[in-house]
């Protein structure tokens, strides 16, 4: 033997053992929320700067209409003018100034320690959104309308997903005609069926005490939902093109108020309410976004907000929505970056597949954007799961999926770590030089372990085993896995007194 070849390292354990190591989960998350994104940047630095030089033009010079009185009267006093038409508009040292004072990134709080993260910097996170009318039903693979045991089983469903870092509601209760009935018993279920963070939406500002109350009760005692905000607002104060929404900023108002973070969602449709080119959106849409900025921290600078500017494409032959594809990626990770180069908490939206069906277009669709959206370092990436037909539908088996599509995308946005023990120089050269495999290596098994993930609903059988255990397809599959979930994951997050004194007050439907 060659003085310079040192000894071969001794394999990992015995075959019996590296087989048992093999069949156990993995002791690490090879694909952990919270990956730092901003790899994949579709706006060169000069035309994040034209753009962005474009939105503060068009705040500066068109401003924004139906501004409500409160707001109009709030604003000048920061600086804001009324224009020759009437509109309220916003000079670029008053937006600017207000961008340096809002909040770059703020803890959202889940009632169990273990789903408290941050929202900030370049880190990503997925979660729900939506506001869905119809499930696809477990039994019929046909859509209904949904139900207020519908969201109940999906919140069910989510609490288990570990991609999922947070829950805010996915469909809407068909069956709750009542719009206090239906925001109280949505934010009830939330609270019964997870404990991590939520996102729930007020129809109407008089609706957030009452809601807020219910969540100190949940906390124990008055004011304590203030002291670690587990519940963001879903707003929309944007009527595009560049307009502000009464409603919605009376529902803002409440929430700063009672220190609900706001996720302040504009959702421009290119060709219908913004224009159809890129960059032209993009502009638009920032513009509106910066809007709702200037709205909240006109009254409480610094205030907890997520500047979700969620550009939304329309198949300019139909008019129809589509919600996959390669423009309403590419718009919505750009809107990320600009969010992103401003410093702000960034959400945007992606996985909105246009498919009714779990099939291919739907796995395609929500991969696409899914990955462009977490490339490019949105801090909160929502409908990132379960979301078909369009945003009409919600489906329980494309939640599973998702979440594990969505471990494939974190594993992506992780990247690679280049050391000198993982480069195995050392390793290789033992290999090379003796029984010329990698099988049983200690580097092989801590690799196995550190770097790969394995699904467990997609399929790497060989035709004849794939066949031999029933020929499913992940549809199938799926709708086992879902079933399971919702027979054994049964919670009540909500401790028997607190709930005898929410149901004293409210009327909360079913048991």
């Amino acid at each position: 033997m060659s003085e310079s070849i040192k000894p071969r390292r001794r394999r990992g354990g015995s075959r019996e053992a590296m087989k048992a190591k093999r069949s156990k989960p993995p002791e690490i998350n090879p694909a952990p929320p919270g990956a730092v994104g901003g790899q994949y940047r579709p706006l060169s630095p000069d035309q994040v700067e034209q753009i962005y030089n474009t939105s503060l033009r068009m705040l500066a010079e068109l401003g924004m209409g139906d501004a409500p009185q409160a707001l109009t009267d709030q604003a000048v006093k920061c600086g804001a003018t009324i224009n020759d038409m009437g509109r309220l508009c916003f000079s670029r040292d008053m937006v600017e100034d207000i961008i340096d004072g809002a909040c770059k990134s703020f803890v959202f709080h889940g009632r169990d320690d273990r789903y408290t993260f941050e929202v900030g910097g370049e880190r990503v996170y997925f979660g729900t959104g939506g506001a869905a009318v119809q499930t696809l039903d477990l039994d019929s693979h046909l859509y209904r309308p949904s139900t207020l045991q519908d969201l109940s089983d999906f919140t069910r469903v989510v609490d288990t997903l570990p991609n999922m870092s947070w829950f805010t509601r996915c469909c809407v209760a068909t069956d709750v005609p009542d719009i206090l009935e239906l925001d109280i018993n949505t934010a009830y279920c939330l609270m019964r069926n997870t404990q991590k963070p939520v996102g729930t939406n007020f129809t109407v500002g008089e609706h957030v005490d009452p809601i807020i109350d219910m969540f100190d009760l949940v906390a124990g005692g008055d004011g304590k939902f203030a002291e670690k905000p587990f519940c963001k607002a879903h707003i929309s104060p944007i009527i595009s093109p560049m307009r502000y929404g009464e409603d919605a900023f009376d529902v803002a108002l409440a929430c700063i108020r009672r220190s609900v973070p706001i996720n302040s969602i504009v959702a421009a449709m290119s060709g219908a309410t913004s224009p159809a080119t890129i960059d032209g959106m993009l502009a638009a849409s920032h513009a509106e976004t910066l809007a709702a900025l200037v709205m909240v921290n006109v009254f409480e600078p610094g205030f907890p907000m997520i500047f979700s500017n969620w550009p939304f494409v329309i198949d300019l032959r139909t008019g129809a929505f589509c919600g996959g594809g390669g423009e309403i990626s590419i718009l919505n990770a750009g809107a990320a970056q600009l969010a992103n180069h401003a410093g702000l908490p960034s959400g945007v939206a992606s996985s909105m597949s246009d498919a009714k069906a779990v099939d291919a277009q739907m796995g395609m669709e929500k991969a696409l954007s899914s990955l462009a959206c977490g490339l490019s370092g949105a801090n909160m990436v929502y409908e990132s799961a379960g979301m078909m037909a369009s945003l009409l539908g919600a489906s329980f088996e494309a939640f599973v999926l998702d979440n594990e599509m969505l471990s494939h995308v974190q594993r992506m946005i992780r990247g690679v770590e280049v050391t000198e023990e993982t480069l195995a120089f050392d390793a290789m050269r033992d290999v090379i030089t003796g029984e010329g495999h990698f099988i049983g290596e200690t580097l092989t098994m801590d690799a196995m372990e550190r770097d790969y993930f394995y699904p467990k609903l997609g399929d790497r059988l060989e035709p004849t085993t794939w066949a031999e255990a029933g020929a499913t397809d992940a549809w199938q599959r799926a709708n086992v896995e879902v079933r399971d979930i919702l027979a054994r994951h049964q919670p009540r997050y909500i401790d028997a007194g607190a709930d005898a004194k929410i149901r004293s007050r409210f009327n909360i439907i079913g048991d």
